[in-house]
């Protein structure tokens, strides 16, 4: 009988890392980082144009974080203890589903805001489709056709507002997920 499992274990192994529908985390890269990176730079960036939050101070305004995921727990480092518990493995599944969610969620948030100038469109919306197709096995939405119609429009003042409180926390979300995936590109959490 053991000779017979060592003939199915390779197989059922070959089977778990070559079959999609079993297996759906895409490998983080070191490109994956760097475009991690670059729509972290991007966002701050964006956080400054005076043309996108006029009549706004965005700098002294509230923070929205999206509350629908856990990406700051399920992402923290095994061992880690910045949340006040000991977490002593990494889920690496799990982590990459939460940052997901989170791209989805500012994704479909920031193609449906006006954006006559095409600040968003060329910065951070380019970038974030990019790293959900090139990062992650995620398509991007696809009902945001009369979303995108109404971003052509000026922005009203609660717009800007909200976009600009969205952002900032779109921003502190990035530097989590670009953290996370650097965690994961380190190899750290396999050891």
């Amino acid at each position: 009988m053991p000779l017979i499992k060592l003939y199915f274990t390779p197989a059922l192994l070959l089977l778990v890392l070559t079959c999609p529908q079993v297996s759906q985390s895409v490998p983080v890269t070191e490109t994956c980082v760097l475009n991690v990176q670059t729509l972290l730079h991007n966002i701050t960036d964006i956080l400054t144009q005076n043309k996108l939050f006029s009549g706004i101070n965005c700098s002294k305004q509230s923070v929205e974080l999206n509350m629908e995921t856990n990406t700051p727990s399920v992402c923290s480092p095994k061992e880690s203890t910045c949340s006040g518990i000991i977490k002593s493995e990494f889920d690496q599944e799990s982590c990459l589903t939460s940052i997901g969610e989170d791209l989805n969620y500012y994704y479909k948030f920031l193609a449906a805001q006006p954006d006559p100038e095409r600040l968003l469109a060329q910065t951070d919306l380019f970038r974030l489709r990019d790293i959900m197709e090139n990062c992650f096995t995620m398509s991007l939405p696809t009902d945001l056709a009369s979303k995108e119609a109404a971003a052509e429009r000026p922005s009203t003042y609660d717009e800007r507002l909200t976009l600009c409180k969205v952002l900032k926390g779109f921003q502190i979300r990035t530097i989590t997920i670009n953290r996370a995936i650097a965690y994961m590109n380190s190899g750290e959490h396999t050891s």
